[in-house]
């Protein structure tokens, strides 16, 4: 069942009701309201999902990857809808917003498939025995999901975590709500009821979902603040932690590079979704040998884009502020602004593509994620000198090297702490791709095949012969 909480307690028990109000970021027209789920709607959630998860599991794997299969079809079915209402929340363009519905759907479909062969070990043991593994579900899975890509994240987390015999209670962003309840009425009836139910709320929902005993695994992926703050409530419960967080993700180019090719690489990573991936480019580092046309042309791109193509708004004037705050202090510490950063006047939380040149190790928009359309580039005099820097960080996601030398790149997968390493392309992979992000940005498998066994703890047996009466 899809429950949009309609009243509720505070959830530390006043009496006033939290109420999540939700703006376009285009406009600032109100798109809704919605009332956050207290302590007795979440702790009514656990019992329910508690209550459901035996029947769910016992349900034979294949029948369970039809559900899903009727889920992903129920998604693609009301995908026209979906994208909209993100778009009025989020801002993100109708278009991309049904790209991301897309990426939902067929993540569904993945689970549906993986699903049902997601198998065991056969051990060696005595020739007279049987040992094997088996995999189980955890039980109750608490999944708390981001606004930036709000169905094809939730959708991994989901189909994952229903196809291994866990039962889910999801809660959105509370800066895409409406994006979730949607989600949620469209694929819940596809399931028993109890097996995934939606909950609304900001921090304090989320925070008491952590808190629940009743809760064995809490996926997560958010900021790194919020995901430290679960880490540590769910060292008292006991829950399992899934957590992909905040990224810091470098660019590194080398000398030898087409210096064009390489500023539309930058500007791809930096500029994409208004720089709200989580792996987006954050910082660049660029040799010294071809920083002066690189530099030039990356302005090119930005300019183009803010002339021609302005790019989506932020997902509200909060962020806005954070990241307007960054590229002021980089510029108040040597940083030269080349373009943008400039807030623009009217309403909306949009804000131009920015890149800033002349920048330092030490400034903000270098040491924290800044989740908007921010290059920030600092010239180094080698590829070690900038692969030495780009590897100083307490955030592990993702990084991404351009380079013509092997060896440069062999050295880079070598050196660079994080789960992701991409050479010569900012963005892209093979299906089934799975990593687990390092320091700040996380723990666990958070996507791919392996998100499976996330979800599953493992069993061994071990069969022998029994002694029968009579025989010796």
């Amino acid at each position: 069942m899809s429950t949009s909480v309609a009243s509720a307690s505070s959830p530390f028990g006043a009496d006033t009701p939290i109420l999540l109000s939700v703006r376009n970021p285009a406009d600032g027209i109100l798109v809704g309201e919605l009332t956050a789920a207290g302590r007795e709607e979440v702790g009514a959630a656990v019992r329910t999902a508690r209550l459901a998860q035996p029947e769910w599991a016992a349900t034979d794997p294949a029948v369970r990857g039809k559900a899903l299969r009727a889920a992903a079809a129920a998604l693609a079915a009301g995908a026209r809808r979906v994208a909209e209402i993100n778009n009025r929340e989020t801002g993100k363009p109708v278009g991309e917003a049904l790209e991301g519905v897309a990426a939902g759907v067929a993540t569904l479909e993945q689970y549906a498939e993986l699903g049902p062969v997601h198998r065991g070990l056969s051990l060696r043991g005595s020739g007279l025995a049987a040992d094997y593994t088996v995999a189980e579900p955890r039980g109750v899975a608490a999944l708390l999901t981001p606004w930036n890509d709000p169905v094809a994240v939730a959708a991994g987390l989901i189909g994952a975590a229903l196809v291994t015999g866990n039962t889910v209670i999801h809660k959105p962003s509370e800066r895409s709500p409406h994006t979730g309840v949607l989600l949620g009425d469209l694929l819940s009836p596809c399931f028993p009821p109890g097996v995934l139910e939606t909950l609304t709320g900001g921090a304090e929902t989320g925070m008491l979902l952590t808190m629940e005993t009743g809760v064995d695994v809490l996926g997560h992926v958010g900021s790194s603040a919020s995901g430290a703050r679960i880490t540590r409530a769910a060292a008292l419960t006991g829950a399992h932690v899934i957590r992909e967080n905040g990224g810091n993700d470098p660019l590194l180019i080398d000398a030898g590079v087409d210096p064009e090719w390489a500023a539309e690489q930058a500007a791809v990573g930096a500029f994409s979704n208004s720089g709200q991936i989580c792996t987006a480019v954050e910082r660049i580092y660029v040799h010294r040998d071809l920083a002066g046309p690189f530099c030039e042309a990356l302005v090119r791109e930005a300019r183009r884009r803010n002339r021609d193509a302005p790019l989506a708004p932020l997902v509200d004037e909060r962020l806005r502020t954070e990241v307007h705050a960054q590229v002021v202090d980089a510029v108040r510490n040597g940083a030269v602004l080349a373009e943008g950063g400039v807030i623009p006047p009217g309403a909306g939380a949009h804000y131009p593509a920015t890149v800033l040149l002349n920048c330092s190790q030490t400034m903000t928009v270098f040491t924290e994620e800044t989740f908007g359309p921010v290059a920030p580039v600092q010239v180094v005099d080698s590829f070690d000198d900038g692969l030495a820097l780009a590897a100083r960080d307490r955030f592990g996601l993702a990084a991404t090297v351009l380079t013509p030398s092997i060896d440069s790149a062999h050295r880079a997968v070598a050196a660079l702490p994080v789960g992701t390493v991409k050479i010569n392309a900012v963005f892209g992979g093979a299906p089934g791709g799975s990593a687990q992000p390092r320091g700040d940005s996380g723990a666990g498998f958070g996507y791919g095949p392996e998100l499976l066994d996330e979800f599953s703890l493992v069993k061994v047996v071990h069969v022998g012969i029994p002694r029968v009466r009579g025989r010796a």
